[in-house]
C-alpha cells in the first residue's frame, strides 16, 4: 500500500514540473499569427517567434525605373471538330472447329450519327467435297471418291491429262472418256474444254496450211510416191 501511495505522489510531482516548464516555454500568441513575447538578455531585444506570423515585402524604385513582368500562356490544342463517334465491333465469329466448312464474315461500320456491324458464315465447298471423299475411300468406295472430287473442274482436266479419267456413270477408263466426249457439255471443266478445243484447231489448221504449200513425199519398199500426184 506504501508504494502504491509512493509511487502516486511521483508522478503527480513529475506531472506538475512538466505543466511548468511547458508555460514558460509556449510564446503568448494574442492575435491573428503575431507573437508579443519578447525576451531580453545582456546584447539586446530578442523576440522569440513560436508560432505563425505573417510578413510584407516592399520594393522601392529610384525615380524613371520601373520594373514590368509579363506572362504569356500558349496552348496547342485542337480547334476542329471535337466529336466522338460511336464504335462498332464486328461479331466474332470461330472457325476453330476442324468438322464444320464454314468460313467467318464480318464487317463494321462508324458514322457520327449511326453505327452498325454484321457477321455472318459462308460454306467452304471444296472443304465439304474433300471430307466427303475421304469419308468415302474410308468406308471402300474408292470409285465413288474419285467421282466427288471429279467434279472439280481442276481434278477432272488434270485427270483428263494424265490419262486417268474420271468415272461415267458406271464406266471407266477408256469407257468413260468416250463418254465424255460424246456429252462434252456435262464436264465440270466445259468452258476450259472448249478454250482448249478452239486452239487445238487453230495451231491444226495452220499446220495443215503449211503442208499444202510443201511437196509431200511417202518412201516404201515398192518406191517413192510424191503426195498430190497420180
Amino acid at each position: 500500500m506504501k508504494n502504491i501511495v509512493l509511487i502516486t505522489f511521483l508522478m503527480v510531482g513529475v506531472l506538475w514540473v512538466f505543466s511548468v516548464l511547458m508555460d514558460s516555454a509556449m510564446a503568448d500568441v494574442t492575435s491573428s499569427g503575431s507573437t508579443t513575447n519578447d525576451q531580453v538578455n545582456s546584447t539586446g531585444s530578442n523576440t522569440a517567434i513560436t508560432g505563425g506570423y505573417s510578413s510584407t515585402a516592399t520594393t522601392n524604385f529610384q525615380d524613371g525605373s520601373s520594373s514590368n513582368t509579363t506572362t504569356t500562356n500558349t496552348t496547342n490544342a485542337y480547334q476542329g471538330d471535337s466529336r466522338v463517334v460511336s464504335t462498332a465491333n464486328a461479331p466474332a465469329l470461330s472457325n476453330m472447329s476442324q468438322d464444320v466448312c464454314t468460313i467467318g464474315v464480318g464487317v463494321g461500320g462508324s458514322s457520327f450519327s449511326f453505327s452498325a456491324s454484321i457477321g455472318t458464315y459462308k460454306r467452304d465447298l471444296n472443304c465439304e467435297r474433300l471430307k466427303l471423299a475421304k469419308a468415302l475411300y474410308d468406308m471402300g468406295m474408292k470409285v465413288a471418291s474419285i467421282s466427288l472430287l471429279c467434279q472439280n473442274p481442276m481434278v477432272f482436266e488434270a485427270m483428263h491429262h494424265a490419262g486417268s479419267y474420271c468415272p461415267y456413270d458406271s464406266k471407266i477408263g477408256l469407257e468413260a472418256k468416250a463418254e465424255w466426249e460424246k456429252y462434252g457439255m456435262l464436264r465440270p471443266d466445259y468452258e476450259e474444254y472448249t478454250k482448249n478445243l478452239r486452239i487445238i484447231e487453230k495451231v491444226d489448221n495452220e499446220i495443215l496450211e503449211d503442208l499444202d504449200g510443201e511437196d509431200q513425199a511417202i518412201t516404201y519398199s515398192g518406191g517413192t510416191v510424191k503426195l498430190g500426184n497420180e
